[in-house]
């Protein structure tokens, strides 16, 4: 269905909580390091609950090692830079839904070589940003609305 990307996740529980939202829509999570927890983390587990064994779970070295496994990835980045709304973007099956971590978003780099596939979830003017595991729920709900909830019941 959809790839979840998290780039260089810091806190244990989002990341649990963005696998069971994987678990639970059959999205295949992937994880860049380097990861700010250990994969042993008990908060990542208790997150994730009795749900990991239903979670595709990817791990790359860094950015480049992801791009390089990936090169044709059709690829969406959130970010509270964006200047368009995630709802504008037509999602396909198999697209790679990509988000930055915790305390700093997505490496400059994306912002320049990616603006054209960069989105937002709009928000009040006083509120910064979502939780990322919130952020990902928003952006994989409204992927498979886009496409009929297929393969969901």
């Amino acid at each position: 269905m959809f790839q979840v990307v998290l780039y260089e996740p810091e806190i244990p529980p989002n990341t649990g909580n963005v696998a069971r939202l994987c678990a639970g829509t059959g999205c295949c999570l992937h994880l860049i390091k380097p990861l700010g927890f250990s994969v042993d983390d008990k908060q990542l587990k208790r997150a994730g609950l009795d749900y990991w064994h239903l979670v595709d779970v990817q791990y790359h070295e860094n950015w480049s090692a992801f791009r390089r496994a990936y090169p044709a990835a059709n690829l969406y980045f959130f970010s509270t830079k964006g200047q368009k709304r995630y709802s504008a973007i037509h999602y396909q099956p198999g697209d790679f839904l990509v988000f930055g971590k915790e305390t700093q978003g997505l490496p400059p780099v994306i912002y320049t070589e990616f603006a054209d596939r960069l989105a937002r979830i709009p928000l009040v003017s006083a509120a910064r940003s979502l939780n990322l595991s919130n952020a990902v729920a928003v952006v994989v709900f409204e992927a498979f609305r886009q496409n009929g909830f297929a393969h969901l019941s």
